[in-house]
């Protein structure tokens, strides 16, 4: 097994009670954040929305690929990633404190998934961790969620700033950036005088599975982006994670990447227009993780890498 799989600590907090299983963890705190002496502006104005008006509707695009074939390349693309883990002993062990850290956290966010798609309640979960140093995660059609070891150790990161990555990630998904891209593509190629083709999908749905292959290596607009951060905040805070993490993950991001982005922040907004655009959603999404249960559970980083 990788030496990034070492066992490391967690740190365990105060139980609740819940009659849902899926939150059988998390506390329900009924304070709001700050007191009521310094409430702050969003405390004062909920909206139980959310961030949902401020995302438009799905791409046109989503129409020229069926779901199910994206979702069924994206399986079997996810199933080979984890088979060649497995042989080079870079895939975590279901006891790993990080495989549970992860997993815990998606349990607190999946239940919010509908909200944004409805396919998300058909959706076979999976979280996985990565033994590599990049600085790295996503999430592929149909809910295949997987962690590079490198993003939680180098940048030491809090329960809520995995959560805010995680959310992020979930998005893409929920948001079917893929489906979109893989249905904008084909068009292109096939073009305007093939539109009766688009109709029977035949020849779409062999160019979705096509571009199974190439699931982790596709690139989103940066229109994707900022809209996966978006409903990630949203759903990072309905899970009772603290949207403000976000800032504090991409000084982090930025810090590490030292002028060259890592992969993850490839097509992202970056520096101040980052930040300045996560605080501008923080009104909309900070009642939702006021009012939210709160985990029960806190989880430490790994070790911090030797040298």
């Amino acid at each position: 097994m990788n030496a990034e799989f070492a066992t490391d600590a967690c740190l365990p907090t105060r139980r609740r009670g819940c009659s849902c299983a899926l939150h059988s963890r998390r506390l329900f705190t009924g304070a709001l954040l700050g007191g009521a002496l310094a409430a702050p502006a969003w405390a004062q104005q909920p909206e139980p929305d959310g961030v949902r008006r401020d995302v438009g509707k799905e791409s046109m695009f989503t129409k020229l690929v069926s779901a199910e074939q994206v979702e069924g390349a994206a399986g079997q693309q996810y199933r080979q990633m984890l088979q060649q883990a497995g042989q080079q002993k870079a895939l975590g062990p279901m006891n790993h404190p990080q495989v549970i850290r992860l997993r815990a956290i998606a349990d607190d966010i999946i239940p919010y998934t509908a909200g944004w798609n409805p396919r998300a309640k058909d959706w076979k979960w999976e979280v996985n961790l990565l033994g590599s140093p990049q600085l790295n995660a996503f999430c592929m059609p149909g809910g295949k969620i997987a962690f590079y070891y490198g993003i939680l150790a180098r940048l030491q990161l809090s329960d809520a700033e995995v959560a805010t990555i995680m959310g992020h990630e979930v998005a893409h998904a929920l948001r079917e950036h893929a489906r979109a891209r893989m249905g904008k593509g084909a068009a292109t190629q096939i073009g305007a005088g093939l539109a009766s083709a688009l109709l029977g999908l035949g020849n779409v749905g062999n160019q979705a599975l096509g571009m199974g292959a190439q699931m982790l290596t596709l690139k989103f607009s940066r229109d994707d982006e900022t809209e996966a951060d978006i409903v990630g905040m949203d759903l990072a805070a309905r899970a009772g994670y603290d949207p403000r993490a976000g800032i504090t993950l991409w000084q982090k991001m930025l810090k590490a990447s030292e002028g060259a982005p890592p992969e993850f922040l490839s097509t992202h907004p970056s520096g101040p227009t980052r930040i300045k655009d996560i605080e501008a959603k923080l009104p909309k999404v900070m009642p939702l993780y006021e009012a939210a249960d709160k985990p029960a559970r806190v989880y430490g980083p790994p070790p911090l890498p030797k040298g």
